[in-house]
């Protein structure tokens, strides 16, 4: 299930091209977000690999009032790791009707989109194939839900005011109900506890922690423990500390979600859990870990640190 998203995305992305000359390293949806100017609502009217999109704003998120119609026609945080047959980065929005866009604008005077695939999200039947963390990871979430949200986060981190007391409302509701399965009968409730998490960990909010540990400790559920552990990043407490510790020494915890608990210890500065570090460095696992996809898959070179690497930064910087 870990990958049926990402299969989903890339087929309805790209279509029927099984090749890609050129890959990537994707930015996280943080990084995203934080390097973009515009958040807008748009139709698209028009779109070509090479050209790029031209699109009419419906409206406007992100306090700007940019309207009208706009060109995107480029890339704003495309990291490139290969490239041949002198392919250059393409623009599939042939099968897209109604998109929100993060957007960039560029020395033509024109705008760009993070990647080929992110910094935007599709609209299909009031859904949004949205990304919280990032697009390898992406969800099918209410439009309701999704624009509130992301526009909370985009405002966060643009220094504006957010509706504080829809996003707590949100969360507290989502949350309070028991991790959900990643089946048919579970997967909307486990969307929308994903965007819960992941929105507590863009916003940095520190309320409701007490909700994140069950998710934290779902060992049959990789994506929650990946949120939980992200949301953890603003709630620096002893408790907190000692709960990661927990799922770092948890045997039935996957590497991933290990590796991104080492990330939020580390931005704590925990000095004084060098020792325990140092000794959970001794047996950490080495073993490659990430987003998984294949080798077709454009992002491939995206990489994430194993634990052991994660730990040994960890403890040469306390």
């Amino acid at each position: 299930m870990r990958l049926i998203f990402t299969t989903l995305f890339i087929l309805s992305l790209f279509g029927s091209r099984s090749v890609f000359a050129l890959t990537w390293n994707e930015p996280w949806h943080e990084q995203v977000v934080k390097n973009a100017d515009f958040f807008v609502l748009t139709k698209v009217t028009s779109s070509d690999p090479d050209k790029g999109v031209i699109a009419t704003i419906i409206r406007s998120l992100d306090g700007s009032n940019l309207s009208g119609t706009i060109t995107i026609n480029d890339f704003y945080q495309l990291d490139i790791c290969s490239s041949s047959d002198g392919h250059g980065p393409e623009f599939h929005f042939e099968r897209t009707d109604t998109c929100y866009f993060f957007l960039k604008k560029n020395t033509a005077g024109a705008y760009s989109i993070a990647t080929p695939t992110s910094g935007f999200a599709a609209v299909w039947k009031k859904n949004v194939r949205a990304t919280y963390r990032h697009s390898y990871h992406q969800a099918s979430v209410p439009q309701v839900v999704y624009e509130p949200t992301m526009t909370a986060i985009f405002r966060k981190y643009h220094g504006q005011d957010f509706d504080r007391a829809y996003i707590d409302g949100f969360i507290k509701k989502s949350l309070a109900l028991a991790p959900a399965k990643i089946d048919e009968e579970g997967m909307d409730t486990f969307f929308l506890q994903h965007v819960a998490l992941e929105t507590m960990f863009h916003l940095s909010l520190s309320s409701n922690y007490i909700l994140t540990l069950p998710f934290l400790h779902d060992t049959s559920n990789f994506h929650a423990q990946l949120s939980a552990a992200r949301a953890l990043t603003s709630i620096n407490t002893p408790e907190s500390k000692q709960q990661l510790l927990a799922l770092l020494n948890d045997q039935a915890t996957e590497d991933f979600p290990k590796t991104v608990a080492v990330w939020t210890l580390a931005s704590y500065n925990p000095k004084e859990l060098k020792t325990d570090l140092e000794r959970l460095l001794k047996k950490a696992s080495d073993e490659k870990t990430g987003f998984g996809g294949n080798i077709m898959d454009p992002r491939v070179c995206t990489n994430i640190p194993t634990v052991k690497d994660a730990l040994a930064k960890l403890t040469a910087q306390l």
